[in-house]
């Protein structure tokens, strides 16, 4: 009975000593997890801060502008995100400081395309069909921003989205070495906001082990299809609707 007992004993105090063991273990990685994706997101920031417009009056003339797609509608309201988008590039269009733009996003099917959407948008404000270009493989902003320059020939372009999206693209945009800033346009001003943020953070978490750890590159390549002609980078003309 005894030896019993010891054994028992002596299996119970292993048993709770691995279990201890265990546990400190997953406190530490949920710690160093916390403090990886912590640091992430204020880096992503950081590195950004000095690329980031708010208003139009502090862009230059620019030969490319690419916006970033997302869904029209949420439902059956019009998506705050996307018409901000939009009227800005409407407003850079007007004011004579944009020649070309990009519009990439994801086309999942017959029914899902949002560069065509984008596109019908600002051809109705009148910017005009050779200023328009379209990426329909924009299915992430990873792809967004790379296949502007392999594809798209372009290595200098401004960026018009939100800013906590605007950090996220500049960052992959420098580890590409492109030459991006970003106009940071408005968003909803809804409680949805927190939940957004949310998951903003680990998309950077993912932005950064795609491009660091992982090497991902855009879902589709090819061949090149520069936006800018050898005439228009020697002259760096603004299209515009004006008559001459």
């Amino acid at each position: 009975m005894t030896f019993r007992f010891n054994k028992e004993t002596l299996f119970s105090a292993s048993m709770f000593s691995f279990i201890k063991r265990g546990l400190r273990i997953a406190c530490y990685t949920v710690i160093l997890f916390v403090v990886f994706v912590v640091s992430v997101d204020r880096w992503v920031s950081w590195q950004a801060e000095d690329r980031i417009l708010t208003s139009i009056e502090e862009i230059d003339n620019v030969q490319v502008a690419v916006v970033l797609g997302t869904s029209k509608y949420l439902g059956r309201t019009l998506n705050e995100y996307y018409s901000h988008r939009i009227e800005a590039a409407i407003d850079l269009y007007n004011e004579g400081k944009v020649s070309h733009f990009l519009l990439s996003g994801d086309n999942a099917h017959r029914s899902y395309n949002e560069p065509w959407t984008m596109k019908r948008d600002l051809l109705r404000a009148e910017v005009p069909d050779p200023a328009i270009h379209l990426d329909y493989a924009g299915f992430r902003t990873l792809d967004s921003i790379v296949r502007a320059k392999k594809i798209f020939d372009t290595d200098d372009f401004l960026i018009i989205t939100q800013k906590f999206h605007c950090e996220r693209a500049l960052f992959i945009a420098r580890s590409y070495d492109i030459n991006a800033t970003c106009l940071a346009v408005s968003g909803p001003t809804s409680k949805s906001g927190f939940s957004i943020r949310l998951r903003e953070v680990f998309a950077r978490t993912k932005a950064f082990l795609d491009l660091y750890i992982m090497n991902t590159q855009p879902k589709y390549l090819g061949p090149k299809e520069p936006i800018i002609s050898e005439e228009d980078a020697m002259g760096n003309e603004i299209i515009t609707t004006e008559p001459m």
